[in-house]
């Protein structure tokens, strides 16, 4: 008896580690490489106030704004004006109190999130605000995640992320939630911290803040492009030793998302398990920098 559990543990063993190679070998031959950053003539310029062309500007030139905001947009002709409503109030207001403050406000309109990069690369702020459109996240947070990333300081190679955070929320979110789904939640938050990031409990929420050089070493080396971008974006972060504040931030459901519940998490835990594997396997390697032709 004793004899056949044995053989039973070593077949089972052997089976996964068999599994894991497949899997791993399918991640790396089904590897995408990053996203193709060319511009095209017309992506190139953009009209200003006055309705005149300028040059669309880098991430990699000096910054000439104190805060760039990117938001990406997918189908939300409902949800936008609202945030944008209260996030030009807040910006607004913000720089009647201090003349110094300048802004821009960057919204890219694409088929998913796969553009954002793109945003990101043409922004002239000092700091970059990653803001979802659906306004769930209260826009004056943002001084939260200021104060978060200058508690950071000194920053390595000037280089800083303050990633809002809804862990806080967590109990009263589980009351709410069916059993299912939080179980497909607790399962996913393992994942994360599993497989790819350690130390945030709460990787998924669309308020970041970076610093220039932070976006710009940390977009410029991301290949996903779909719902778990955010988690390969502070995988890449801890690879450089980028230091992150997580911060608790006022946050309401909208309605409207764009996840089904079961069907986005299991895309979501492929792209967590894949990320590992093709990092590990060295179908994806990390670049120091990299520009947009």
């Amino acid at each position: 008896m004793i004899a056949l559990l044995l053989q039973l543990a070593v077949l089972g063993v052997a089976l996964a580690a068999a599994a894991l190679t497949l899997i791993s070998f399918v991640a790396f031959i089904t590897a995408t490489k990053m996203p193709h950053l060319h511009q095209h003539e017309e992506e190139k310029f953009f009209l200003n106030a006055k309705g005149q062309k300028e040059t669309l500007p880098s991430v990699w030139d000096s910054p000439t704004k104190q805060l760039s905001v990117v938001v990406p947009s997918y189908n939300e002709e409902k949800r936008l004006p609202v945030m944008m409503d209260e996030a030009l109030g807040y910006l607004e207001k913000r720089q009647k109190q201090d003349p110094t403050f300048t802004y821009e406000v960057i919204v890219v309109d694409d088929g998913s999130k796969d553009q954002t990069s793109k945003g990101i690369f043409s922004s002239r702020g000092e700091k970059i605000l990653m803001a979802d459109a659906d306004g769930a996240t209260q826009f004056p947070d943002i001084e939260k995640l200021e104060k978060g990333l200058n508690d950071l300081q000194p920053w390595p190679e000037q280089m800083a992320i303050a990633c809002g955070s809804r862990a806080h929320l967590e109990k009263e979110s589980i009351a709410q939630r069916s059993y299912f789904r939080t179980l497909l939640m607790y399962g996913f938050h393992f994942l994360v911290w599993f497989l790819c990031v350690k130390g945030i409990r709460d990787t998924q929420c669309g308020f970041k803040l970076f610093t220039r050089e932070a976006a710009s070493r940390t977009f410029s080396s991301l290949h996903i492009e779909r719902w778990a971008f955010d988690v390969e974006l502070l995988y890449i972060a801890q690879f450089f030793k980028i230091p992150i504040a997580e911060i608790a931030v006022n946050w309401t459901e909208i309605e409207g998302s764009k996840l089904v519940p079961f069907w986005s998490w299991l895309q979501m835990g492929k792209d967590l398990l894949f990320i590992r594997l093709r990092y590990l396997t060295g179908a994806w390697r990390l670049e120091q920098t990299r520009k947009m032709n």
